[in-house]
């Protein structure tokens, strides 16, 4: 409350009044005491408008629980928890389809994928055949949009078509807004040899993210497509509301450039990063990333496509560089293990680490280093890895000597992929 103020208050002489006059000339003024000025609301963010790209537990978004899974399909039995891991046949084989769109339904999509969440349940049927969902995140929007639009076009041009013999695939397309898409229908493969397979299918896509189910079934089957295709649209853009909330909030920053190696330098003091191994950097020119290590032994591959070997100058270490389709850009680089031929066995304190994870530690060290990430079996190989992946398609990839699921595995490999240069196959 101000001086003047107090004083206007009660009943007040005019000797009073007299004396504050005089007081007046001697006195500074009182001052009123300012109002506060409101301060101006702070703004909401605007939403997140980049590109729609999951990477790690957001993938966990998509996936359906146990009873969602029992009213999108019939002769579903008991359901699994749902686990970071993806198991690959990768065996291909079998008749070429006609028209051939169609081979996307035989296709293991998860060939070109960086990430996974997957969920599994029993059947009904006699040969306990079980159910899958995977949740398959790719390197960026391009290539799972590429593979989308073949799904959509098998589901136009594949209602009747030849595997062998005559084969069918009633299906349902759904779409919304927010360009997600999605497909399910029956499949009835038919190999003209007397056998084929007979499975519920589902796909639907948004962003980088590819979800696929698939389920054995016998008989004429009971299955409402219109239902599923509509299901797995609605949770996928879910995912992708929830997904641009978390973005908007916390807006994703590019991962930091790390410092440059020096060429001379030890290689074991490199780091494997989401850009390259010590001065050899992903995306370059095969000829510029062998000049970046002067003093280095080449040996070349003995075909074209093949990895070359670049070994120091003292001979305790080497590095593979992979390249792209083209042959002639480094799309990854390796150190230690990486099951080729005529593999040099080298002393892990040697080689290039990611961060403080080297060749020699448990893949639970390198999962605690770099979380959220993924266990990938190979059956057809009998390659197991944990892989962690970055928002602008770059991969690290942990080679393990067992399944990557047990924390006491021990990595034998260490591998750094541009992913966005994988290619999805165009099946016509």
């Amino acid at each position: 409350m101000s001086t003047q103020l107090s004083f206007s208050r009660g009943t007040l002489g005019l000797l009073a009044v007299g004396v504050l006059l005089a007081l007046s000339g001697c006195t500074p003024a009182p001052q009123s005491t300012p109002k506060p000025t409101p301060s101006p609301e702070a703004s909401a963010p605007a939403p997140y408008d980049g590109p729609v790209v999951f990477v790690g537990d957001e993938l966990d978004w998509f996936l359906p629980d146990s009873e969602e899974i029992s009213g999108l399909l019939p002769d579903v039995g008991e359901v699994a928890a749902p686990t970071p891991s993806l198991i690959q046949i990768s065996d291909g084989g079998g008749p070429d389809p006609v028209p051939a769109i169609c081979s996307t339904f035989v296709y293991e999509p998860s060939l070109r994928s960086v990430g996974a969440r997957s969920v599994t349940w029993t059947s009904s049927l006699p040969d306990e055949r079980d159910g899958w969902l995977h949740v398959l995140q790719f390197a960026d929007e391009a290539a799972a949009q590429a593979l989308m639009d073949q799904y959509v076009d098998a589901a136009q041009q594949c209602a009747e078509f030849t595997y062998g013999g005559p084969s069918t695939f009633a299906s349902t397309v759904r779409e919304s807004d927010d360009g997600v898409r999605a497909v399910a229908g029956s499949l009835v493969v038919d190999d003209g040899f007397g056998g084929g397979n007979r499975l519920y299918l589902g796909y639907a896509t948004v962003g980088n993210v590819v979800v696929n189910f698939w389920q054995p079934f016998s008989g004429d089957g009971a299955f409402d497509s219109v239902q599923a295709a509509e299901f797995l649209r609605d949770k996928a853009s879910d995912a992708r509301k929830q997904l641009v909330e978390e973005l908007t909030a916390n807006p994703p920053e590019p991962s930091e450039t790390p410092p440059a190696a020096d060429p001379a330098a030890a290689w074991s003091t490199w780091e494997v990063t989401d850009r390259g191994v010590g001065p050899i950097l992903l995306g370059s020119e095969l000829e510029d990333a062998i000049a970046a290590v002067p003093g280095a032994k080449v040996i070349r591959p003995e075909w074209d496509g093949g990895q070359t070997r670049l070994v120091s100058p003292d001979g305790s270490a080497s590095l593979l560089l992979w390249t792209d389709d083209g042959g002639t850009v480094v799309a990854a680089v390796s150190v230690g293990f990486a099951n080729v031929s005529d593999e040099p066995r080298e002393d892990p304190a040697a080689l290039p680490a990611a961060g403080d994870v080297r060749i020699g530690d448990t893949v639970a060290e390198a999962m605690s280093a770099f979380p959220g990430g993924t266990s990938v079996r190979i059956v057809s190989s009998g390659e197991y890895f944990y892989d962690w992946t970055t928002r602008e398609g770059a991969l690290i990839r942990f080679r393990v000597d067992r399944d990557a699921m047990d924390p006491a595995a021990v990595i034998t490999g260490i591998l750094t992929e541009d992913a966005t240069l994988r290619q999805i196959p165009d099946f016509g």
